[in-house]
């Protein structure tokens, strides 16, 4: 999902008419290293001219990711009848982050507190949208969360794992969601997988919170998680979330994240910067054929 798009030959579902040439940015959910894919129509649309290939590269994967969160929260494609709408961000000036800020900005929904863990990124979370932004660097995070929203959050999309879930459950609202798209702080924090790695992992597993039914019901929580990736069998619903993010592109209320651009030989260093939590928006792979 991180290579840049290139020129596709696109056929008819029954192979018997080719179209005219034509450049398309889509979504792989597998394979983006490889330098030859089959990827179902479904899963393309043409790029717009205003738009440059590395940043088109860089938003299908988080745009997708992004919609599908806020339709599980139960905020898309129907709005919320909930009279609480503040929802909570973690990791808000990263490539999905920063979607589902300007995302919620879109449908309404508020207050949006974005979550960042360097004050480097707070000027970029506030431009996203959001109406308050948490340096957890310097901030205690929950109790800033619960000043801004002392009834709890409708919606908290959380990627980080073992450090955070536990209480973003604890400050939902009643029948509020915690969306789970990821597990950050459960990964190696080296590149080198050491016995000390493989331990430090392990033991953040057996640290993960554990959702009783009987407590979801009684607290009228709920906690829901997706993988996009897996989707490959779900061409409607990659279809209409797709759509739905370009009427917004075409229409300039949604705009690319931050793209770092690095070449594909630099592919070592750009997982580096993945992992380090410095980056702020997507970072793109591009090659040199």
């Amino acid at each position: 999902m991180m290579k840049i798009p290139i020129w596709f030959l696109v056929f008819d579902s029954d192979n018997s008419n080719m179209r005219n040439f034509c450049t398309v940015f889509g979504c792989t959910l597998f394979g983006a290293y490889s330098s030859r894919i089959v990827i179902p129509a479904k899963q393309l649309r043409h790029l717009p001219d205003d738009i440059a290939a590395a940043t088109a590269a860089a938003i299908p994967a988080v745009s997708l990711t992004a919609l599908y969160a806020l339709k599980l929260s139960g905020n898309w494609p129907s709005p919320t009848k909930n009279k609480n709408k503040a929802v909570l961000i973690h990791s808000c000036a990263g490539g999905v982050g920063s979607m589902l800020t300007q995302m919620a900005k879109l449908l309404n929904l508020g207050p949006i507190v974005g979550v960042v863990g360097r004050s480097a990124k707070v000027e970029a979370a506030k431009r996203l949208g959001c109406d308050f932004v948490i340096d957890k660097s310097t901030q205690n995070l929950w109790q800033v969360a619960e000043t801004i929203s002392p009834d709890g959050y409708a919606s908290i999309f959380d990627a980080n794992g073992v450090s955070t879930l536990q209480d973003s459950y604890e400050h939902l609202a009643p029948t509020g969601r915690l969306i789970v798209y990821g597990f950050h702080t459960n990964l190696p924090t080296s590149a080198m997988l050491s016995p000390f790695e493989w331990f430090r992992m392990a033991k953040k597993m057996l640290n993960m919170p554990k959702f009783d039914p009987m407590d979801l019901t009684v607290d009228n929580k709920s906690v829901m998680g997706f993988n996009l990736s897996f989707f490959s069998q779900e061409e409607d619903v990659v279809e209409e979330l797709f759509d739905k993010i370009c009427t917004w592109l075409n229409s300039s209320q949604l705009h690319c994240p931050n793209v770092v651009e690095m070449n594909i030989a630099e592919i070592g260093e750009a997982h580096t910067l993945i992992q380090s939590g410095k980056s702020i928006g997507k970072i793109v792979l591009s090659t040199d054929t």
